[in-house]
Formats: C-alpha cells, sequence, structure tokens
C-alpha cells in the first residue's frame, strides 16, 4: 500500500503544468464537444461509459508524447486502456464489498500532500485547476479510488506476505555467489498473458504471438511502443519500464535470462504461470559499497501527560530533573525512579546506539543538536515530554544490517509484484466483463 500511495503522490508531484496534462486530464471538463455517452465495457454489475474511457486515452497519449514513446493505432491504446480501467474497477467492487472506504480526513490529507508538493496551498491548487478546465472534485474522487485500490491491494495481497530470515539469508549466499550483486540492469518487459487454466491451444497461440514480437523487436521495433501495443503486464501503458534492478532482486521468473544477455539484447519468450515474458536489457551498470552511518549513543526520561499529570506540570517535572542531573546527580538513577518509558528505565534510560531514523522526528533533531554530554531541555513528542542526553557519537559500519534490510525490502517486493499479478489474473478470469468497443 505505502509502495502504490508514494508512486501516486510522485506522479502529481511533477511540475503543475505537467502535471495537469499528466494526471488531471482525465478529469477535464469537455467544454467544446458534447457526445453522448455508450456503455463500453460491462464489469460484472457495473458499467464503464465511452466518456470514462476517452478521459483516460487523453491522458495517457499526454504520458507516452512526455515520454517521447510513439503513440500506437489509436483502437489498440484504446483496447489497452479499457482493459486497465477494466481491473481498476474490479478492484474497487471488491474493495466495497469488502467494507474498505477513504475517510474524508484521510483524502484530505492526501490532495494537502499534492498541493504541497506543487508548492501550494489546497485553495491555490484548486483555483488553477479549475482555471485550466480540471474538475477539482473529479480529481478528488481519482485521488479517493487509488487509495481504496491501495488498501484493498494491501489487504488481498500485501499483509499475506512474509519474510524469512531464511528468505534472507538464501538472498544474501545468492548475492554473495554472483560476486556482490553490483550489476544493475534497466529492463523494459513485454508479457503475453495466459488465462489462469489454459489450454494448450491458447499456450501455443500465446507463444507463437511472444515469438513474432521477438522477432519484430530484434529487427528494430520500438520496444516501448510494442509494449504500449501489445503488452499485458501493469507497466504496458509506460512502456513497458520496469526501471532500474539489481542482480539479485530480479523477479525469479527470467533472473537467469536477464544475466545471459548484453545490454541492448532482448531475451526469448520466458515463460511462467502469467504467460510469456519478453525482456530487454536496456542498460547495465554498477552498485553497491559500504553503508556507513552515524550513531548517537543517549538516555532519556519520559513523562507521559495523563488524568493526573497535565502536559505543564510534566515539564516542570522535568525541568527539575535537569537540575538535579547537572546538579551532579546521576541520569541513570532518575530515569529508573522517573521515567514512564519502562523499558529503557530498567536501564537507566539507555537507548543503546540509535541509527539515523531509528527514532521519531523530534527526538532525532533534538538529539542531533545537543554535545556529548549535554542535557536537553525538556521537549514533546507523540510519546510525551523527555529530556535527552547524547553520551557519544561514532562513525558505524551498519553495511550487513543495512543489506539484509535492503534484502527483506527486496524480497517483499518481488512477492508482492509476483502475487499481484496472480490475483488480478484471477479476478479478471472470475468476473463476469463485456467489451463494447467494436460497438457503433
Amino acid at each position: 500500500m505505502i509502495r502504490r500511495i508514494s508512486e501516486l503522490l510522485a506522479r502529481h508531484a511533477a511540475p503543475l503544468a505537467l502535471a495537469c496534462v499528466l494526471v488531471f486530464a482525465s478529469g477535464a471538463v469537455a467544454q467544446q464537444v458534447i457526445e453522448l455517452d455508450r456503455i463500453v465495457a460491462v464489469v460484472n454489475d457495473d458499467v464503464i461509459v465511452e466518456s470514462e474511457l476517452n478521459a483516460r486515452v487523453r491522458t495517457i497519449k499526454a504520458q507516452l508524447r512526455q515520454q517521447g514513446t510513439q503513440l500506437p493505432p489509436e483502437d489498440v491504446l484504446r483496447q489497452q486502456v479499457l482493459e486497465r480501467l477494466v481491473l481498476e474497477r474490479l478492484q474497487l467492487q471488491i474493495a466495497e464489498t469488502n467494507g474498505i472506504r477513504v475517510e474524508d480526513e484521510a483524502l484530505n490529507q492526501a490532495v494537502e500532500t499534492v498541493a504541497r508538493q506543487n508548492n501550494l496551498s489546497v485553495e491555490e491548487f484548486r483555483d488553477i485547476l479549475e482555471r485550466d478546465g480540471f474538475d477539482f472534485t473529479k480529481f478528488r474522487e481519482d485521488i479517493r479510488n487509488e487509495i481504496m485500490i491501495a488498501r484493498i491491494q494491501q489487504r488481498q495481497v500485501e499483509n499475506r506476505i512474509s519474510v524469512t530470515d531464511r528468505d534472507i539469508d538464501n538472498y544474501l549466499a545468492t548475492v554473495k555467489q554472483q560476486g556482490g550483486g553490483e550489476s544493475e540492469y534497466l529492463l523494459h518487459h513485454i508479457l503475453i498473458a495466459l488465462p489462469e487454466a489454459a489450454s494448450a491451444d491458447e499456450i501455443t497461440r500465446a507463444r507463437a504471438r511472444a515469438d513474432e514480437l521477438v522477432t519484430q523487436l530484434r529487427g528494430g521495433a520500438d520496444f516501448a511502443e510494442v509494449a504500449v501495443r501489445e503488452s499485458d503486464g501493469q507497466q504496458a501503458l509506460e512502456g513497458g519500464n520496469l526501471g532500474w534492478i539489481k542482480g539479485p532482486d530480479l523477479p525469479t521468473i527470467f533472473a537467469e535470462v536477464v544475466k545471459n544477455l548484453r545490454e541492448g539484447e532482448i531475451s526469448e519468450p520466458v515463460r511462467s504461470s502469467s504467460g510469456f515474458h519478453i525482456v530487454k536489457v536496456a542498460g547495465i551498470r554498477g552498485a553497491g559499497g559500504r553503508h556507513v552511518v552515524q550513531q548517537t549513543k543517549a538516555r532519556h526520561i519520559l513523562v507521559r501527560p495523563n488524568e493526573i499529570t497535565t502536559e505543564a506540570e510534566a515539564r516542570v517535572r522535568l525541568e527539575q530533573l535537569k537540575i538535579r542531573i547537572e546538579n551532579g546527580e546521576d541520569f541513570g538513577e532518575l530515569a529508573r525512579a522517573h521515567s514512564d518509558d519502562r523499558g529503557s528505565a530498567l536501564n537507566g534510560g539507555d537507548l543503546g546506539w540509535v541509527n539515523p531514523g531509528g527514532t521519531v522526528p523530534n527526538f532525532e533533531n533534538m538529539m542531533n543538536s545537543l554535545e556529548p554530554g549535554q542535557v536537553s531541555e525538556p521537549f514533546e513528542t507523540r510519546f510525551g515530554l523527555h529530556i535527552v542526553q547524547v553520551l557519544e557519537r561514532r562513525e558505524y559500519d551498519d553495511t550487513e544490517q543495512a543489506r539484509r534490510s535492503k534484502a527483506a525490502e527486496v524480497l517483499r517486493k518481488r512477492k508482492q509484484d509476483e502475487e499481484l499479478q496472480n490475483w488480478l489474473r484471477q479476478i479478471r478470469d472470475e468476473a463476469y466483463v463485456e467489451l463494447r468497443l467494436e460497438e457503433r
């Protein structure tokens, strides 16, 4: 879910003029041409109408032009975009069935984030959108739908994924076997999908189609254009671009194939449960290195305001404790007697060696402002009021822990991507979907 929301916000965080073209075109108000809507797809008990499809097609065309990708034929693009709309509608239906709602507060925060990333207030953001003919209410609903989709994916896919220590150990062993996993690959990808219980004829036709695409690509056809036109993958409308991926992080289905390709080469079709994959290695580069951080050894005393102790009283108590420490009393003994953080209080308030990002921002900022031996003034975090003392600092080679954390992150993302693709294929196969693009 975090990953999808961050991608959504990153998409809206482009310079405003571009953002309006790329993102908000789906919310544009057609003022010059009025068309009668017709149904272009039936999705279970719901429908997608032509105005929705036309709006999304305009958005995708703007994106492709911005990327410098040649547009596919209009009918092919409309088919690709309609399939994406069908998948979105199915996910929204499942989200509603599961009682998933996006509260106005969460929606407002998301909209505020988009506005802030464009260096605007929400009011200024709304004014600019409406001045340029974009419907702010429609924009808000698009954000709401994206959040709902992220939440249902989290529930149906991400929450079911686990990464064990053994997974991490095996991953790191693979990295070591491959010489540290220094190489990164810029990958482009095309998927020729198969239904969940594909027949022999369906598999044969899909393989033949994949072979034909490989022939076209090796003959000089533009990969991004072919991906937009032909791919059933989630990145099809982005030209099949998967971005830079480290060697050990490569999706399992074509990891070995990629490592045997040189820059610019295109793979043979690779079969998986999802279908046939075609991969192009668009770039190769080195990566890696040591991960050295500055750690801080600190201890603190926490006082939590409650029904008996007000915030003002908590602050006075901490000010008095600070004076006692400065007059020579032992910080550790006072922490054991007075701190409400019972976990650290047993150790005299000792927090051990703290990595950057290891505490909440307010605490870290205060800690970073102190010299070794110095005790802070009382300050507030969401846990209560604190005083903190920095004992010492050191440069620490955190490479091994950073490597394990990165491994866990990569493994989780790999599993999520594979499970998401399987889940989307499953809900598409199980749904009643009737496409009516050809009807006029």
